[in-house]
């Protein structure tokens, strides 16, 4: 079994998966930037709920909230260490994209930055690979990237879809809020995966991936 954490933006996930099993128990909430007093108390409820030996731990890396990959990061490097089990860390648009590769369009995975920015990248098929850097930046800026129909998921509000559609037309292809909902199921196979590869993270030196430069109170 693999247990995974996506606390990367306000959508919030953790998910126990396993090789034979699949998804066995997950919880996908929203967090009002509260990450540090719910994922404790939501992780305990799941593995009460299937208390069985775990092999691992898969987290996401972000890009994303400064508060948030921090949070996650710092539970999944603790738990790693406190069992001794491997820590995977994935970063998040690349467990997004993933989420949507049955599918046989190009995929856009995007996120929340604030400030009216966005993180996104590209990725092609098959097999599903990433052919953009991690870009921080608009809606506008995002549709210069698009030069074809391509399926568009993710942390996307009304007037964002409604921007895509108008400046791409068909090559926008934007599917609904559920199906663009960040499971961390999707996060424990991903990391199952690597797992069984033997690509594992050392818990010391793994670092969040962060695009903006965090802003430090003064």
């Amino acid at each position: 079994m693999i247990l995974a954490l996506d606390t990367s933006t306000q959508t919030a996930s953790i998910a126990i998966y396993g090789r034979e099993e699949g998804v066995v128990s997950e919880l996908t909430w929203r967090s009002s930037s509260h990450h540090t007093v719910e994922l404790a108390p939501y992780l305990a409820l799941l593995l009460r709920q299937y208390p069985k030996e775990l092999a691992g731990i898969a987290v996401a890396l972000g890009p994303g909230s400064f508060t948030g990959l921090r949070v996650g990061l710092s539970l999944a490097k603790g738990f790693a260490l406190a069992q001794g089990i491997p820590l995977i860390g994935i970063p998040t648009l690349d467990a997004l994209a993933y989420s949507q590769s049955h599918q046989p369009l190009p995929i856009c995975a995007l996120l929340e930055a604030g400030r009216g920015r966005i993180c996104a990248a590209l990725y092609e098929k098959v097999p599903l690979h990433r052919v953009t850097d991690y870009l921080l930046t608009t809606i506008e800026g995002l549709c210069s990237e698009i030069t074809h129909p391509t399926l568009i998921c993710g942390e996307i509000d009304e007037a964002g879809t409604a921007i895509l559609r108008k400046r791409l037309g068909d090559r926008a292809v934007v599917i609904s809020p559920a199906a663009s909902l960040r499971r961390a199921g999707y996060l424990a196979e991903l990391g199952w995966e690597r797992l069984q590869r033997g690509e594992v993270d050392d818990p010391r030196t793994l670092e969040p991936l962060y695009l903006p430069r965090p802003e430090i109170p003064t």
